[in-house]
Order: C-alpha cells, then structure tokens, then sequence
C-alpha cells in the first residue's frame, strides 16, 4: 500500500496540482493586498474619502465608533465593505484564471496544428455504406469487391 501511494503522489498530475494550489494561494494574497492596498483606497478617496474596510451595518443598535470596536464587543454586524472587498478580490482573480485558460487552449490549438491528423482504420463501403476495416478488399455486410 506504501508502494501504490508513493506512485499516486510521484505522478506528474498530482505534483501539477499541489504546485498549481501552492501557486494559487499565493496569487490570492498578492490580489488581496493589490485590491486592499491599492484598488480601493483611490476608489474610497474619489467617494469622499471612504475606507471600505470600515463599512457597515450595526445590528445591536449600540453606538460604536468603528467596525473593530464592535466586533470587540461582540456586536452583530454586516461587514459590507469587506464584502465588496472580497468582490473586487475574486473578480481579479477569476478574470486572470480566464486569461490563463484562454491562453493555454490558444497554445494547444497552435502545437497540435503541427501533429498529423490521424490514420484512418476504416472507409465505408460504396454499395451498403457500412464502415469496414481499412485493409478490406470485400465488404463483409454485401460482400462487394472494395477497390485498393
């Protein structure tokens, strides 16, 4: 069982997908701080110099001066600004995720433009039109003399 699983884990598709996930995650916190740190801090300025981050709804109906301080106080709140964060976030990376997979079929399209397409294994009878192996010289359904 050790043998079988350490050959699971050595195959080429397994190690893509753990580096891909590794990768992922970290491209995930590079678009989090370029969405947190430098998207939406110019969008908050231009609406009246507003910080997301700071956005929301106080459920409790207690005063409270900034969304840490009711989260300390345990305060049911509705984060909307760091929802539309989370937003913003996951739209960059699912538009960089279709941007990747367009460009790899692209490349699949180019390099197998250059593989011969591949060889027949069979032709269709002219008198019955039943498909027949490629060698045929009579077809086994009328028994028609096939031409070479």
């Amino acid at each position: 069982m050790l043998k079988e699983f350490r050959e699971f884990a050595l195959k080429g598709n397994v190690v893509d997908l753990a580096v891909g996930i590794i990768i992922g995650a970290a491209f995930g916190k590079i678009t989090t701080s370029l969405v947190n740190d430098v998207i939406m801090p110019p969008i908050g300025f231009v609406l009246g110099r507003v910080d997301f981050s700071d956005l929301y709804v106080n459920l409790s109906g207690v005063a409270y001066e900034s969304l840490d301080a009711a989260k300390k106080a345990g305060a049911p709140v509705i984060a909307y600004g760091a929802f539309i964060s989370t937003v913003i976030d996951f739209t960059i990376v699912a538009f960089a995720v279709f941007i990747l997979v367009k460009q790899i079929n692209r490349l699949r399209n180019v390099i197998g433009r250059n593989e011969p397409p591949p060889a027949l294994t069979e032709k269709t009878c002219p008198r019955c039109f039943s498909n027949i192996p490629i060698q045929a010289t009579k077809c086994k359904s009328c028994t028609a003399d096939l031409p070479t």
